[in-house]
Parts: C-alpha cells; structure tokens; sequence
C-alpha cells in the first residue's frame, strides 16, 4: 500500500489556510468565526471552514512529481491511499477529481489526522511496516518510522536529516519543484517597491538635499516597502481562484504553489513588524501613516477593488499617502500644490491602469472584468486619464509661477521644461495602454520603459539646472 499526504506533498499548498482565505474573501468576519471553531480544536476549525467553501479542486496546484509517483504504483498493480490531516470531505473531493485513489481517509470533527495520530490509523490499518509513506514535514516523522518505506517531497534541510537519522530503511527525497527563497522573495514583489521612490518627492520639492532629510526617506521607503509587500501577500491570496484561472496570474508564488499558502500566511505578521520598526525609527507620526496605508490597501484588497470608479480613487489615494510618508519623515509641511498635481496625476495613472485591463480583457474575448468595467468604458477611462493627467500638468505650470517658488529656484523659467515632457509622457502612456502594449502597473511600466525614463533624465535636467542656475 502506497500512503498519500495531502497538504505540502501531492498539494503544493495547505487545504487549512486554502479554505481559510477562501471564507475570507467572501466574508471578513470568517476570520473570527474560524477562531470560535479552534477554542473546540484544529478538527473543528477544519470541520468549520470545509462546511461552506467555494475552493475549486481542478484549480489546485498540484505536484506532478506525486502524481506519477501515484500512477507508476497503480500501474504496477499496487493500491494507493490518500490519508490526510486534511478534512474528510475536501479529502474526498480531491480524490474524486483526481480518480487516482482506493482509499480515502481524512480528518473528522474530534479526530486530527496527523503526526502521531496519523501514525497510529496506518499501523492499526495497515499493520507496521505495511505501507509506503509519501510526506513532507517534520508532522510526519512518526508516520515514517511505521513506514517500511519513507519519501519526502520538497521537505527542510533539517526534516531530511531527521528523517535519515530515524527512518529504517534509505529515504527518498525529491526536492522542492523551485527554490523556497526566490519564490518567497517573488511572492513580496520588490520590482512594486520602486512606486516608493515617492517618498522622495518632498525631499525634491523642498531640496532638502542633506544627509538626513535622506535618510528619513530612506526609512520611510524601507517602511512603506515592507508594509506593502504585506499588502501584496493579503491581496493575493484573497485572489487564488481568480488569479489560478488567469492566463498570467497563474504563474503567482502562491497561485502556481510555489509558495504555499501557510507560508504567506506567517509572512504578514513578519513583514508588518519590519515595516512598523522602520517606520517607529523616524517617529510615531510616520508611524501612523504607514499604518493609515495598510489599512486603506487592505480595505482595497478586500472590498474597494470591486467597485467600479472607487477602486481607481483608492489607487490614487495610495499613491498620494507615499508622498504624505516622505513629507512627514523630512518633517516639511506638503504644498497644497503638490498634493493636487499628485491626486490629478495618479487619478491619471490609476485610470490608465484599468484601461490597460480592459484592452487585455477585450483581447481575450471577454466582456467585463472583475471589477465590473465593461469594455465599452475604455473610451471614458481614456478620457479620464488624458484630462487628469493633463489637469496636473497645468497645476503644475499654476504652481511654478507662485512667489515661493521664484524665491527657491534659481532659475524657475527652466522648469516650464518639464511640462511639454510631461503632456508628452501621458499622451504616450495612454496610447499605449489603449494598444495593449501595457502589461505591467503603469508607475513600474513608466520607470521600465526606455523611453519613459528618458523624460524622468529630461526632467531631472530641467530641475538641476533651475536649483544650479
């Protein structure tokens, strides 16, 4: 008899926290519901979130190196079983989909299937000694020691030498599909940092270019950074099923299983307390911002996003609460004329963001998106994001004939350059979008596209040469 596990090894995820954010991205109570079930237990609390879920099974990134593994013993004449911590009826289900299996065993309420418990089920059934056992952690070392014969998938460093230690006869060990670390650091897209580089707007505009000033925004980037790398693992993993059926999406850390979803689950807390220490260095203030942030991206991820037009004004709140971070780091007061070029700007970009969806979505065939645009409202969105864009460009020209910035600047004629270049950057910016030549957030698309950071070269040069002149 071959002895199947589930979570971790013929799942490269976990059914426990599949289910888990599966409830909570139809409803943020179930967090709280899940707790009252686990004061009864880790079976409750399985019973619990097994009762009601929507998790498809056909959708689950399964290993296929198990699944040979399955499919070379039954073609050998052998039987194969699926025993699992997992609850009995999302057991049941995977086998039905998977028609590989000729028993199927999980847990129940009162009953956890797993360690030493498990261990006790199989040599009750199956005698000691009287089954091969395929697992992944260190839950499963007691189970291996029945096991006449012991394989670990994707299993630590650390579960390898103890299972060679304790194990009777050699182990076999199959390594994990793809390198934990670079997954993780995937998972967290550092590439959606550069959006922080806000932070450094204020230092610009008050050319507080000291040691310090840089510094404080640097800390306020590592903050922000951190914090919204926690925003990025709550946000996707409240989109596994959409992102699992997206020709692209898929292909996510935790969508693809790369990372599993218990691993994301333990990395939220992890990240907040980086960003929250780095933030709590330069002050209290930007303390509370940081967190003002994760709010208003959490209240995105789990609610805002599905509302049509809302969800462009959060994007652009966002934007705008980086550039708030860095003034309250450098401790300057933000210009009621920064503020309205941002919040036209990045009303401008969110607009092209959602464009650039619907151009894809039309590609594809589709009618309406997940946020409830249809394809027919790209020309509004286009306009949209042409006449705000165009609006901060004009704030911008208001606001470089003010007395304040006469007296700063140098030579403040020379900052009327940065004005053509940037009615330049929009107009392009939405054409492209419009084309469906995007395929990328449209501030990681402005400063990865050549010549996108031509003009970002051409209007640092114009501002140099103002400040120098």
């Amino acid at each position: 008899m071959l002895v199947v596990d589930l979570d971790g090894t013929l799942l490269r995820s976990d059914m426990l926290h599949e289910t888990l954010w599966d409830a909570l991205t139809r409803d943020p109570r179930a967090g709280l519901r899940a707790l009252g079930a686990l004061r009864r237990g880790r079976a409750a609390l399985k019973d619990a979130l097994a009762q009601d879920t929507t998790v498809r099974i056909e959708t689950l990134p399964f290993d296929p190196r198990v699944i040979a593994r399955i499919e070379a013993r039954r073609a050998a004449g052998g039987s194969v079983a699926l025993v699992t911590a997992t609850d009995q009826r999302l057991a049941e289900a995977v086998a039905a989909h998977l028609g590989l299996f000729d028993e199927v065993h999980g847990s129940a309420e009162g009953v956890n299937l797993k360690g030493a418990e498990k261990a006790r089920f199989l040599v009750d059934r199956y005698g000691r000694g009287g089954f091969d056992y395929i697992g992944d952690s260190s839950a499963d070392l007691p189970v291996w020691e029945a096991a006449e014969r012991a394989i670990s998938v994707g299993a630590s460093a650390a579960v390898r030498r103890q299972l060679d230690a304790r194990a009777g006869a050699q182990p076999e060990h199959l390594p994990p599909a793809q390198a934990q670390a670079a997954a993780i650091l995937r998972a967290l897209r550092p590439h959606q940092w550069l959006k922080n580089v806000l932070v450094f707007v204020p230092m610009v505009a008050d050319l507080a270019f000291d040691p310090r000033s840089f510094l404080l925004s640097l800390l306020a980037f590592v903050a922000l950074s951190f914090t919204a790398s926690a925003g990025y693992v709550v946000n996707d993993l409240l989109d596994l099923s959409d992102d699992r059926s997206h020709p692209r999406k898929r292909n996510r850390p935790f969508a693809s299983g790369a990372v599993s979803a218990q691993v994301g689950t333990a990395l939220i807390p992890l990240l907040l307390l980086v960003g929250a220490m780095a933030a709590l260095a330069v002050g209290p203030v930007l303390l509370g911002v940081v967190a003002l942030y994760f709010v208003a991206t959490l209240s995105y991820s789990v609610k805002l996003k599905q509302h049509t037009m809302v969800d462009i004004c959060m994007l652009a709140t966002l934007y705008t609460i980086r550039i708030i971070a860095g003034g309250v780091a450098i401790g300057v007061v933000l210009s009621v004329w920064l503020l309205a070029v941002s919040m036209f700007m990045f009303f401008s970009l969110a607009a092209v963001k959602r464009l650039a969806e619907l151009t894809d979505l039309e590609a594809a065939g589709r009618e309406v998106s997940r946020r409830g645009y249809r394809v027919e409202d790209r020309a509004v969105l286009s306009q949209m994001a042409i006449a705000s864009g165009y609006l901060s460009v004009l704030v911008l020209a208001l606001y470089i004939d003010e007395p304040q910035v006469q007296e700063k600047f140098g030579a403040p004629w020379l900052l009327w350059g940065v004005c053509p270049l940037l009615i330049f950057w929009i107009s392009r910016m939405v054409m492209i979008a419009a084309r469906g030549e995007m395929h990328d957030d449209p501030m990681i698309w402005a400063l990865e596209n050549r010549t996108s950071r031509k003009v970002m070269l051409g209007t640092a040069v114009f501002i140099a040469l103002a400040v120098l002149a």
